[in-house]
C-alpha cells in the first residue's frame, strides 16, 4: 500500500532538505522550501510515486537552477 499522496510529498521534500543542509547549500531557507515544495508537487502531479526518486530529483533541479543563477 502507498502512502498518501500528502505524506509522500512532505518526505521528498525533508530528504531533499536534509540533504541540502548537509551539504551546505542552502542560502535562502524560505525560497528553498517554496522551490522544493513546488519541484516536488510537479512531479506528483505528473504522476511520480516514489519517495527517493521525488528527493533526488528535486535536489538535482535545486542545484541546476543555482547553477543558472550564477552563471
Amino acid at each position: 500500500m502507498s502512502e498518501p499522496i500528502p505524506w509522500l510529498i512532505e518526505n521528498a521534500i525533508q530528504i531533499a532538505w536534509d540533504y541540502l543542509e548537509r551539504s551546505g547549500e542552502i542560502i535562502d531557507a524560505e525560497e528553498t522550501s517554496r522551490f522544493l515544495l513546488k519541484s516536488v508537487d510537479e512531479m506528483v502531479l505528473k504522476g511520480e510515486r516514489r519517495t527517493l526518486m521525488l528527493a533526488n530529483r528535486a535536489i538535482d533541479a535545486y542545484r541546476l537552477r543555482k547553477l543558472r543563477l550564477v552563471s
